[in-house]
């Protein structure tokens, strides 16, 4: 058993680099939306799903918003917590997020309306644009849009997290890019790889002849009349627009990516409202045709152009998920019933994933029962019976367990450091990864839970 913290739902855009994730990947949520349901949201309880979210608010278990759109009407809308804890500035319904690789949906919308006016087609070869990267000659725009190029992912690089907080040029991050290995050989399997977006983003600017910004508003902002969505710059609390935060004994603020960097991968700025129009427009078709839209939706060893798709019940909802800093954020469409979703965090606790199924079976009518938050309060003396390095003979990770005045923290080896929150005498968990730890002192040993798996570690 592995303690990854990718279940910390944060290599959404940028990757994991540290707990509450700093780089730039995609967040492939693990929907289990496995028994069969027949969709019916006639019924739908807003009230039941207000009662969620003012749990998570009340808790401290997550901030952030949601917006439910069924056949182009607004049903639902909500907002929780705070875009600036330190200023005790309240979010609304209004308030803008960055989205991360949501960003992706954007980008392939604006390659096919490229490839629909002329301007380049799926087997264009990256070359053309960028011959410094390896295997230009061999990489199509196809290729780049459902990660089949094997290009290096620049936010693997070593030292990321010391520079994505500056400002980068276009050619500053080619060179990350170029100077990069190949992966693997074009089109022989696929991987996620934010350079891909990265590029095609270049290439919308060459084609256009204009920044990103510019052709995001005037192909996609300006048709559908997204006024709160855009390339983002530095946080602008005055615009109505969030910090992100992570919990550890109050909400800490996150520091900021330089969104220089993502560009077509994850730069773009929105809030849910704004994001279920882009989704509702985007799959009836007023964006790009029919044709574009099967072709985004096509799914290759798992994924699509722009999109990836997740069961729920007999339905398949498209869409993509995004994080970036301290940010996490999800949009899906289900074709079929006309409904579009979206959810954007700046601070989180209880899984994005759970929340995005408790909202799912409220808005289908599904049996759905609130989470019970339970936690108590202990002394930094009553920790240190806990303190030591843990390891099982079959494992080659070890778990090393400190604690930073009254929160007990958890690492395991080469992986980054996670609080815990005491649940019960003896037990901690740490939410966002679905972790519980179970001490037994008299033994010297811990058994981790996670994942419908256990083990147990010895104290060293």
């Amino acid at each position: 058993m592995k303690i990854i913290i990718k279940g910390v739902i944060r290599n959404l855009v940028y990757n994991n680099n540290v707990i509450m994730g700093k780089g730039i990947k995609c967040l492939l949520l693990i929907f289990v939306f496995l028994t069969p349901v027949a969709l019916n949201a006639q019924k739908f309880n807003k009230e039941k799903l207000d009662s969620l979210f003012n749990l998570l608010s009340e808790s401290n278990k997550g901030m952030g918003s949601m917006a439910i759109l069924k056949e182009g009407k607004l049903i639902y809308s909500k907002a929780v917590g705070c875009r600036d804890c330190e200023a005790k500035l309240m979010a609304d319904v209004m308030t803008k997020y960055r989205i991360g690789s949501i960003t992706k949906m954007f980008t392939a919308t604006m390659i096919f309306q490229l490839i629909e006016d002329g301007k380049l087609n799926l087997d264009t070869k990256l070359d053309q644009f960028f011959p410094q990267i390896i295997n230009a000659g061999s990489i199509s725009i196809s290729n780049m849009l459902n990660h089949r190029s094997g290009i290096y992912d620049f936010t693997h690089d070593s030292l990321y997290a010391q520079w994505n907080a500056s400002a980068k040029s276009h050619e500053e991050i080619l060179y990350y890019i170029a100077g990069g290995p190949s992966v693997f050989e074009p089109n022989s399997k696929a991987e996620y790889s934010n350079s891909n977006y990265v590029l095609l983003g270049y290439i919308i600017e060459k084609l256009y002849k204009k920044p990103y910004q510019e052709v995001l508003k005037e192909k996609i902002c300006n048709k559908l009349g997204l006024k709160n969505t855009y390339y983002g710059d530095i946080p602008d609390i005055k615009n109505n627009e969030a910090f992100s935060y992570t919990y550890q004994e109050g909400w800490k603020q996150e520091a900021s990516t330089d969104l220089s960097i993502p560009n077509g991968a994850g730069a773009i700025v929105s809030n849910p409202t704004d994001l279920i129009q882009f989704a509702e427009a985007l799959f009836n078709t007023r964006l790009i045709s029919i044709f574009s839209l099967n072709q985004m939706k096509t799914m290759t060893d798992s994924y699509g152009m722009g999109l990836f798709s997740f069961p729920f019940g007999e339905s398949t909802i498209y869409g993509h998920t995004g994080g970036i800093d301290g940010f996490a954020s999800v949009l899906g469409y289900f074709p079929d019933d006309k409904i579009a979703i979206a959810y954007c965090t700046n601070g989180q606790v209880y899984p994005m994933n759970d929340i995005l199924l408790a909202a799912l079976n409220i808005c289908f009518d599904k049996p759905y029962t609130l989470p019970v938050f339970k936690s108590i309060n202990l002394k930094t003396e009553d920790l240190d019976k806990y303190l030591g390095v843990y390891s099982n003979p079959n494992m080659e990770i070890k778990m090393t367990i400190s604690k930073n005045n009254t929160t007990l923290i958890a690492q395991g080896t080469d992986q980054p450091a996670f609080p815990l929150e005491a649940i019960d005498k003896d037990k901690f968990s740490f939410d966002q990864a679905g972790v519980v730890l179970i001490f037994n002192t008299e033994m010297g040993e811990v058994t981790i839970l996670q994942g419908g798996g256990q083990l147990i570690f010895t104290k060293e």
